[in-house]
């Protein structure tokens, strides 16, 4: 069995940022910092209009944070077997690579294209979380993210940990 991933469902606090209502696929977290890739936030332009070249494909983009939004991130399930290619669990792939991506779409899975990502320096996705910003929701499957449409993401999210928003207090734990 595969490690699970985690998805940062952000606390209902976060009113009027860009982070309100944002399910996050946590990619990397340690000492350094953390970076992740909103998975609810799908954008105005089709994958098409973005790259011409991925004929046949008018679903969404989707802004995946404000860090970096010319680097696109592909997330799909069924690795293609190249360099670049990172497989997150059964059923869950991502890769920045272009030529991975050109793959993902000649092979005719469904994928989702992701632009920017979300980051945080050493220790302020830890701090954040101890102050009640994010709610984490480990999962072993990729179904929050294939089989839930997207806004329907974080509630999702809450519901299967059993979570009602509406108490979630800001400030997090005291001891």
């Amino acid at each position: 069995m595969s490690a699970p991933v985690t998805f940062l469902v952000a606390s209902p606090h976060l009113r009027g940022s860009l982070f309100e209502g944002t399910v996050i696929l946590l990619l990397e977290h340690d000492t350094k910092g953390a970076m992740g890739l909103i998975v609810n936030a799908p954008m105005t332009q089709s994958v098409q209009e973005l790259m011409p070249e991925l004929t046949g494909h008018p679903e969404v983009a989707w802004l995946g944070g404000p860090v970096d939004p010319t680097l696109g991130w592909c997330l799909y399930a069924q690795p293609v077997d190249m360099e670049g290619e990172l497989r997150l669990l059964p059923g869950l792939t991502v890769s920045s690579s272009l030529d991975v991506l050109r793959a993902v779409e000649r092979s005719g899975q469904p994928f989702m294209l992701v632009l920017g990502y979300a980051g945080w320096g050493p220790g302020q996705l830890t701090e954040e979380a101890r102050e009640g910003t994010w709610v984490w929701v480990e999962q072993s499957t990729p179904d929050l993210l294939w089989d839930v449409p997207a806004e329907e993401r974080w509630q999702s999210a809450l519901d299967r940990l059993g979570v009602d928003a509406s108490r979630i207090v800001p400030g997090g734990a005291q001891a």
